[in-house]
């Protein structure tokens, strides 16, 4: 037996990061690889597991201490063949596309990251809770995820292995104040984001056995579609979205990529559309600061940027991530292009770092290289727009003599409501088409 002190890893690119649970207490049994503390920085949570397995003689480190690499979290009584046979790496709390490091702890974003909802713990069933006090056991995401609505897990009895709290337990939890059922005492009070469980009477979700209609197969969700669904589900039921549609005269601005690729050939740089509504979307987001910025936590102030970082859904064979091109407004197309380029690939291969999808004060979704004519994108909280792109086709345009063949991008802007009123949506889409139209005018 040896006495060994348990470090925190290479922990990425946080500097300091907050203990908010402690998994481990001296006396207990752990196995490499096992998680013993909980941290957490504005933008992810994460678990620090054991590089070796044995018995913790000492904590070095209580609950709302900073920590970062190299500080020192236990000693440990390690037993034989105490290492961890492979390098130990965080384990990610929410999603990211980023590679693990070897021998490094790596954090994780979510895909949608949003201010937390505040809401006041409502006691429910006993079939439903942990006793008071109780301590409850659950994924860094899954305390996210109830933080943000509001939940104590405490109050919320787990049906995963050995009671973890898993995230039907919390839709469930949610589900029961939301109905107003008669187990369920007390209101769900959200501050700022104007969700309240009163009133809404909800059916239950159906369940029905499909097998008895026809052949079936599971297929599991992929886990970025397991942490951005909730994502989703929130930002589209808080936020009261409306989408304003119009159309983008690209014709010239199409010729110009073309002809500007065949001179960037030999550069190695490809210019895309997304590339120049990126630029455009910069100048639009700058005459209508509005749609640049977010709303406080209480839902009382206006926080408007003064950085333009633009967010890009980019497709993966996992789902949708969202790199982001950071002060777009400095850059230009071409730099935008590049960008844009080896963030993309980095998506596709799994290398994106957790600060490549951190920051973005605007996200455009474009599907123009898929086809449809307008969707609604959901806005990814806590923006207030998004910009969706669908693909461009040949028009019939009146030019005051005559009807000419145009090449017409349609543009759908989904907006919040509470922020932005429809006068505002539709003058931001009128301008970006003008821009798009005839980017001299940004010179202006």
């Amino acid at each position: 037996m040896s006495l060994i002190e348990i470090k925190v890893p290479d922990i990425g690119d946080f500097k300091e990061v907050e203990v908010i649970e402690l998994l481990v207490k001296p006396g207990d049994t752990v196995k490499a690889e096992q998680s013993l503390i909980t941290v957490e920085s504005d933008k992810a949570s994460m678990e620090i597991p054991s590089s070796h397995a044995g018995v913790v003689k000492e904590l070095k480190i209580k609950i709302g201490d900073k920590v970062a690499e190299g500080s020192l979290m236990l000693i440990l009584e390690a037993s034989e063949n105490a290492a961890a046979p492979v390098a130990v790496a965080a384990a990610p709390a929410a999603v990211s596309a980023a590679a693990p490091a070897p021998a490094a702890a790596t954090a994780s974003a979510s895909v949608a990251a949003a201010p937390a909802a505040i809401a006041a713990p409502v006691p429910a069933a006993s079939s439903s809770l942990n006793q008071p006090g109780q301590k409850s056991h659950a994924s860094p995401s899954i305390r996210k995820f109830a933080r943000e609505l509001g939940v104590d897990l405490s109050r919320v009895k787990g049906s995963g292995p050995k009671g973890r709290v898993i995230l039907e337990d919390v839709h469930g939890f949610v589900k029961g104040v939301m109905q107003n059922d008669s187990a369920v005492a007390g209101t769900a009070v959200a501050t700022g984001a104007g969700l309240s469980g009163a009133g809404l009477s909800l059916l239950p979700w159906p369940s029905l056995d499909f097998s008895k209609f026809g052949a079936t197969e599971l297929l599991p969700l992929s886990r970025i579609k397991k942490i951005s669904g909730p994502n989703l589900h929130r930002n589209w039921v808080m936020i009261p979205h409306v989408t304003q549609f119009d159309e983008a005269d690209i014709t010239e601005l199409e010729e110009f990529r073309k002809s500007s690729n065949d001179a960037l050939a030999k550069s190695g740089v490809k210019l895309t559309m997304l590339a120049f509504v990126i630029k455009s979307s910069v100048a639009a987001l700058k005459k209508f600061p509005a749609f640049n910025a977010s709303l406080d936590a209480n839902g009382e102030n206006l926080i408007l940027k003064q950085y333009y970082n633009i967010g890009f859904a980019a497709d993966t064979p996992n789902g949708l991530v969202v790199p982001v091109i950071k002060n777009a407004d400095q850059k230009g197309i071409a730099d935008i292009a590049r960008e844009m380029g080896e963030l993309s690939a980095q998506a596709r291969d799994g290398k994106l770092k957790p600060a490549d999808m951190q920051g973005a004060s605007f996200t455009i979704s474009s599907l123009g290289g898929i086809g449809g004519t307008a969707f609604t994108p959901i806005i990814n909280a806590p923006e207030v727009a998004i910009l969706g792109l669908s693909k461009a086709s040949i028009k019939p345009v009146w030019d005051g003599k005559q009807f000419a063949p145009r090449l017409m991008m349609p543009l759908s802007l989904s907006y919040d409501h509470r922020v932005i009123d429809g006068a505002m949506g539709a003058r931001f889409t009128v301008y970006l088409a003008d821009v798009l139209a005839d980017m001299r005018k940004t010179l202006l």
